[in-house]
C-alpha cells in the first residue's frame, strides 16, 4: 500500500470513530489517539503573539504529549495553499480557520463534518448546518470614534444620521475588503433593499467619506491620532483595547451592526484526525474560548463574556446581520462591484 494511501486510511478510520459521535467532553479514546498521533498542525488567520501563542500553551498545557504547531497567513494565501495541497493528493494541514475560506473549502469536498460535543451552545447562525465549521470568534463592526473631537451624545445614531452635512468630511473606511466599503455596501443592501439601499449609499458618498488602503485597525489608529474624527466598519474589540490603554476611543453601534466570525474546521485529509479534532473541541469549549477572552478576541460562545459587557449582539442589545460565511462568499463580488462603483 502506497504511504498516502496509508495515511488516507487511518485518517478515514479516526474520522469514522470520533466524527458523529456527540460526547459531554473530550473522551478519554480521543486523548489517547491525539497523544499518539503527537501533534496537530493549524492553518490560521489570527495574530500569533495576540491569540496563537497563548493558545498553544493552555492547549498543550490541558494535553501534554499534543504538540500545536502553526502556521500563519491571511486568508487569501490560506485558501490557495490548501486547494494546492489538495490538488497534489495532501497537506500538512489538520485544522484552519478564516471568514470565508471554508465555503471555497466545502465546495471542493476537503472539509470533514463533524458532531462537536458542545454544539447546542452555539446559535445557529454561527455554524454550518453540515458541521463542516463553526465560529470561533465575533468580528463586530461598529462606529470607532475619538473620544476628544466627539462627544457620544454627538455621534451619530443611525444610518441615516451620517448623511447630515455636518459630518462631510468626518468619515473614514477601508477601501476594499469585508472589513470596510464592501461589507459596509453588503449590510445596507442587505438591510434596506437593493433600491433603497442603492440610493442611500450614493447619499453616503457625496459626503465624502475618506476611503484608504489601510486596514481597519490602522484606520483606527489614524481616528485616535486625530486625522478624521470617526471611522466606519471598525473592530469594536480594537476600540476597546486601545481605550483601556488610555486612548481617546470609543465604540457606537448603528443598527443592524454586521457581525461576521472566524470560523474553524478540519480538514478530510487532516495528518492528524484525533489531534484536529481535539484541537477544534477545545478551541469551542469554555476554557478555549476564555483563553481568546483573555487574549482580547471577541468569545463566539455567548456564555463566556467579552472583555466588557454589551459588545456583542446577544449582550449588547441591539440588532444584527449576521454576515455568514455562506451568505457573504456568493455575495461578495457583487457587493464590491457596487461600492467600487459608487465610493471612488
Amino acid at each position: 500500500m502506497a504511504p498516502g494511501t496509508t495515511r488516507a486510511a487511518i485518517a478515514a478510520a479516526c474520522l469514522a470513530l470520533f466524527a458523529a459521535r456527540p460526547v459531554l467532553a473530550a473522551d478519554q479514546a480521543l486523548i489517547d489517539a491525539a497523544k499518539k498521533e503527537g501533534r496537530v498542525m493549524w492553518y490560521t488567520t489570527l495574530i500569533v503573539n495576540q491569540a496563537i501563542l497563548p493558545l498553544k500553551a493552555a492547549f498543550e498545557k490541558r494535553y501534554p504529549g499534543v504538540t500545536l504547531d502553526y502556521v500563519r497567513n491571511d486568508e487569501g494565501p490560506i485558501a490557495i495553499r490548501l486547494l494546492n495541497e489538495a490538488k497534489a493528493g495532501g497537506g500538512q494541514a489538520d485544522v484552519f480557520d478564516g471568514i470565508t475560506v471554508n465555503v471555497a473549502l466545502k465546495r471542493e469536498g476537503l472539509l470533514a463534518p463533524l458532531a462537536y460535543p458542545n454544539a447546542a451552545d452555539y446559535p445557529a447562525e454561527m455554524k454550518d448546518a453540515d458541521g463542516t465549521w463553526q465560529a470561533l470568534l465575533l468580528f463586530v463592526f461598529t462606529m470607532g470614534y475619538n473620544t476628544s473631537m466627539v462627544k457620544k451624545e454627538d455621534m451619530p445614531k443611525s444610518y441615516q444620521d451620517l448623511l447630515d452635512p455636518k459630518w462631510k468630511g468626518k468619515f473614514a473606511m477601508n477601501r476594499s475588503s469585508s472589513a470596510g466599503a464592501y461589507g459596509f455596501t453588503g449590510n445596507i443592501l442587505l438591510t434596506m433593499g437593493e433600491e433603497k439601499g442603492l440610493d442611500y449609499l450614493r447619499a453616503l458618498a457625496k459626503q465624502d467619506v475618506f476611503l484608504s488602503d489601510a486596514s481597519a485597525r490602522a484606520i483606527l489608529d489614524q481616528v485616535i491620532a486625530g486625522e478624521y474624527p470617526v471611522g466606519l466598519m471598525m473592530f469594536n474589540h480594537h476600540a476597546e483595547i486601545s481605550a483601556r490603554k488610555g486612548a481617546p476611543s470609543a465604540w457606537l453601534p448603528l443598527e443592524p451592526v454586521p457581525v461576521a466570525y472566524d470560523a474553524v474546521g478540519m480538514l478530510k485529509s487532516a495528518p492528524h484526525p484525533a489531534a484536529a479534532r481535539l484541537l477544534i473541541e477545545w478551541l469551542l469549549s469554555e476554557e478555549g474560548q476564555l483563553t481568546l477572552k483573555d487574549a482580547d478576541y471577541l468569545p463566539a460562545l455567548p456564555k463566556v463574556p467579552a472583555m466588557r459587557p454589551g459588545m456583542r449582539p446577544e449582550d449588547g442589545g441591539f440588532r444584527a446581520t449576521w454576515m455568514r460565511p455562506d451568505m457573504v462568499d456568493p455575495m461578495m463580488p457583487k457587493w464590491s462591484a457596487i461600492a467600487k462603483d459608487i465610493f471612488r
